[in-house]
């Protein structure tokens, strides 16, 4: 029987509690990835960390301010100590203040612009620095269609996942030549806690925009993902990549 593909491979994935990121914990842990748990809320990181280990495979809940800089290094520095490297990044967090423009406080742009932007920039740069050493690592950003075609009344969020789409071109160059592949993974509607919320005449209009009519799962986004960060991928870079049903 074939090894895992993911065997001896150690994975961080923020925003891991719940979601996108509970399925790409999931799912890297089942190929046989060491996977660090992180979610702002403890009982949420260790709640999916037990679920990964009642499967008898590895993980570890790393709960954490992926926003705040000295508890990125904690972490970081614990992922190393417990597994010696970290192979593979998935910047995963996210938030939404929803607002108009006019309506918009200082306090909900910057809190989104924080959580889903710059906490993306503090983790690569902090697990960067043993992927170089290894000269070999995967990073792969969970953006958004918003980030690519816009989405009225969120702006901040809209804004915060075309950074992260630049944010991943420019690193795919930045260190395309110490073997570190950088993607992001663009979803669209997806049924999570996040959508959930939205009143039910928005879904359908998006839901009715989509080819194939209807909302996708995180499962469905944690296999691209899977694929993206294993050595099948290893000539993929600085790409984008749309999982949205076929929005026209």
């Amino acid at each position: 029987m074939a090894a895992p593909e993911l065997k001896n491979r150690s994975a961080l994935v923020t925003g891991a509690g719940s979601g996108i990121g509970r399925a790409i914990a999931l799912k890297l842990a089942e190929l046989g990835a060491q996977v660090a748990v992180n979610d702002l809320l403890a009982d949420a990181a260790n709640s999916v960390a037990n679920e990964i280990k009642a499967r008898g495979l590895e993980a570890a809940a790393l709960p954490g301010n992926v926003t705040d800089v000295d508890q990125v290094k904690n972490m970081v520095a614990g992922i190393t100590k417990k597994w010696d490297k970290i192979d593979i990044l998935v910047n995963n967090v996210g938030i939404t203040r929803d607002a108009l423009i006019l309506r918009m406080s200082e306090d909900e742009w910057d809190s989104v612009i924080d959580t889903n932007l710059k906490s993306a920039f503090l983790c690569t740069r902090y697990v960067l620095r043993s992927m170089l050493g290894l000269s070999q690592g995967r990073i792969v950003n969970i953006a958004s269609v918003a980030g690519v075609i816009g989405n009225m009344g969120r702006i901040n969020y809209s804004a915060s996942k075309g950074g992260l789409i630049a944010f991943t071109r420019s690193l795919a160059a930045e260190i395309g030549s110490r073997n570190i592949t950088v993607n992001a993974v663009a979803p669209g509607i997806i049924a999570t806690k996040m959508t959930v919320n939205l009143p039910q005449e928005a879904k359908d209009a998006v839901i009715t925009r989509t080819v194939l009519k209807r909302m996708g799962t995180p499962e469905e986004v944690a296999e691209l993902v899977a694929f993206l960060v294993s050595d099948r991928a290893g000539y993929i870079t600085g790409q984008v990549i749309n999982i949205d049903g076929g929005v026209t």
